[in-house]
């Protein structure tokens, strides 16, 4: 039954994600110079793209829009990326990678470069895998710049920075409302340089368009209560008198999540953490030749805390409705459990293991309405035992409600 409910989930997931993301109203201007209106497929791009999607009408086949081909596209009010052929600083900051020359090792290339200030002073953005890095133009510059910031390798080891782009921008945003002490202290971050752009184009009182993406609220809390389905089996692998198979049993579950929405993809990829309080309690009888009597009781009393970390992808539907599909890694802290065994003749206590549960992982597909109201189905595996000659799994199917508080 739970294989069968997984994937049907699944084939809904696949077969609604085609709806995702969709053509909005947008433009392009190609070598020429001919501006054409048309439908762009906006993926709200987190790496600069190289080409798009674009359709003349509703009802027309998509086509590609290249770099060799268009100079400038946008979606309109949301995105605008320019072609620019520009000097590029790539070095890598992985610390093992790191360089040791201080002085930016540009190189040639034609890029797609995100329009984020547009203006007497202009801003842009370029992010491609671990690579962010900004660039700008002046009404006194004849080309777009990069503005310098780079990590190297300095003497004895120590990691040194080239900071050049705070020069670069006190030489070129000269302006009242921006001060010495304010550049010393910007930081290299899209925020930082965007309300200094924004800065200096209004008190130059020039004209100026800003992109800046509204970002709706980058954060929720969620109350998840919910009911578990659990069984257990463990196994002594030395000894065929030791095998026992739980009921599958009912219990409840809460917890806590935090959602933290990553800001590109139009917000469809977000992580999470969720504290969760969870519990099974079983009783097994059963012949065990090598015990008095014949008859041993198994009884588990398993409590934790479980630590999810985990990766949401959400499949839109339409404006209020959406599927989601999590891959969790589980971290667990058990409370004073234990598997008790227990004789029949005498009601002692035979044997004591105390579980200690691994890090496993954890698959979750769900429903949210109007970000406040959400069904989840999630299935776990793991043992819970870590004695040599003790084998466990330890499985549970989780019905889970959420109500965002916000």
């Amino acid at each position: 039954m739970t294989k069968k409910l997984f994937f049907l989930l699944t084939t809904i997931l696949s077969v609604k994600s085609y709806a995702q993301i969709s053509f909005e109203k947008g433009y392009f201007i190609d070598n020429s110079g001919q501006k054409t209106e048309c439908l762009i497929k906006n993926i709200d791009w987190k790496n600069n793209p190289t080409e798009f999607q674009y359709k003349l009408t509703e009802t027309d086949s998509p086509k590609a829009g290249t770099m060799a081909s268009v100079k400038e596209f946008g979606v309109s009010g949301i995105s605008k990326f320019i072609r620019a052929t520009v000097k590029i600083d790539k070095s890598d900051e992985r610390i093992g990678s790191l360089s040791s020359n201080k002085a930016p090792e540009f190189q040639e290339e034609q890029l797609f470069l995100k329009v984020l200030i547009e203006g007497k002073a202009s801003l842009y953005h370029y992010e491609n895998g671990n690579l962010r890095c900004y660039f700008f133009k002046t009404d006194t510059l004849d080309e777009i710049r990069q503005l310098v910031y780079k990590k190297y390798l300095a003497a004895e080891n120590k990691i040194g920075e080239n900071i050049q782009y705070k020069q670069q921008l006190w030489q070129s945003l000269k302006c009242d409302a921006i001060t010495m002490r304010k550049v010393e202290t910007l930081e290299y971050r899209k925020n930082s340089l965007i309300n200094l752009f924004t800065k200096y184009n209004s008190c130059t009182h020039s004209e100026f368009v800003s992109y800046k993406k509204n970002n709706k609220r980058m954060f929720h809390l969620t109350l998840r209560p919910g009911l578990k389905f659990s069984s257990l089996s463990i196994d002594r692998n030395q000894s065929s008198g030791r095998k026992t198979d739980f009921d599958n049993e009912p219990g409840f579950r809460f917890g806590l999540e935090g959602e933290f929405v990553l800001p590109f993809n139009k917000n469809k990829w977000s992580v999470l953490i969720e504290p969760t309080y969870q519990y099974y309690k079983s009783e097994k009888t059963i012949d065990a030749d090598n015990v008095s009597g014949g008859k041993l009781t198994t009884s588990v009393d398993y409590k934790s805390i479980e630590i999810p970390l985990s990766v949401r992808h959400y499949f839109f539907l339409d404006d209020n409705s959406k599927l989601f599909a999590n891959l969790s890694v589980v971290f667990n802290a058990d409370l004073d459990s234990s598997i008790d065994f227990t004789r029949s003749d005498d009601s002692s206590i035979y044997r004591t293991l105390e579980t200690k549960s691994n890090t496993h992982l954890a698959l979750g597909l769900g429903y949210k309405y109007n970000n406040k109201y959400s069904l989840e189905l999630r299935y776990q595996s793991r043992s819970i035992l870590n004695y040599v000659y003790w084998d466990s799994n330890y499985k549970s199917l989780s019905v889970i409600v959420g109500y965002t508080i916000f």
